[in-house]
């Protein structure tokens, strides 16, 4: 009996903690990733998966019309020299989203492109209209989709369609002026790119993950 009430009140905790994950229809999805990470369906911002959501510039928690050095809240701030993950001020997910969430890691991102099948395809947006991006399966079978929603450079926005940014929570180390993020287009993956060193000004997506 007692066993019984333990599977129980297992249960019931969990149904209660997948309740908490999922409010405010936010749904946060198991990959089966070695790290045990989970990965939020949408963009921040977005009402569908397929949707581009809203652009930040690294560190900042709003959107803007216009992503400038001149007008960056961190680029040069040498103070923010560790990951901003679950820091209200500075990450967009955990300000917009509330502390279930946050701006996952470089070494997350890095998890997601090595551990999980990637496949360039197209989803419906909540407009109607078809997007391309990459459906990104883990080894137990569910899947995110990540749309190319490109990025913001000043008032332009670039490679959308063809291209996604998302940034990660980690600063380059030695460089106050850039951010680890994880780019892609039809043919490659990458969290290292070279441009990552001057990047902070950048309008880019934010795809959360769940606070542990």
């Amino acid at each position: 009996m007692k066993n019984i009430r333990m599977t129980f009140l297992t249960f019931v905790l969990m149904a209660m903690s997948m309740l908490t994950a999922c409010n405010n229809g936010l749904e946060a999805v198991d990959l089966g990733l070695p790290s045990g990470t989970k990965w939020a369906s949408v963009n921040v911002g977005a009402k569908s998966p397929a949707d581009y959501g809203d652009y930040f510039a690294w560190g900042e928690t709003t959107p803007k019309r216009e992503y400038y050095q001149e007008n960056s809240s961190t680029y040069g701030k040498q103070e923010l020299n560790s990951s901003v993950s679950g820091n209200p001020k500075y990450d967009a997910a955990t300000a917009n989203w509330g502390n279930q969430w946050k701006l996952p890691t470089e070494k997350q991102m890095v998890e997601l492109m090595k551990k999980c099948k990637w496949k360039r395809t197209t989803q419906k947006n909540s407009e109607g209209k078809m997007v391309k991006g990459y459906k990104v399966t883990g080894r137990n079978g569910n899947s995110i989709f990540l749309p190319a929603a490109g990025y913001y450079d000043g008032s332009d926005l670039l490679g959308n369609g063809s291209k996604g940014y998302y940034w990660s929570s980690t600063p380059v180390e030695g460089f106050s002026t850039g951010a680890y993020f994880l780019d892609f287009d039809s043919e490659e993956r990458n969290v290292t790119g070279i441009d990552r060193l001057h990047s902070r000004p950048r309008g880019q997506s934010i795809r959360p993950v769940l606070a542990e």
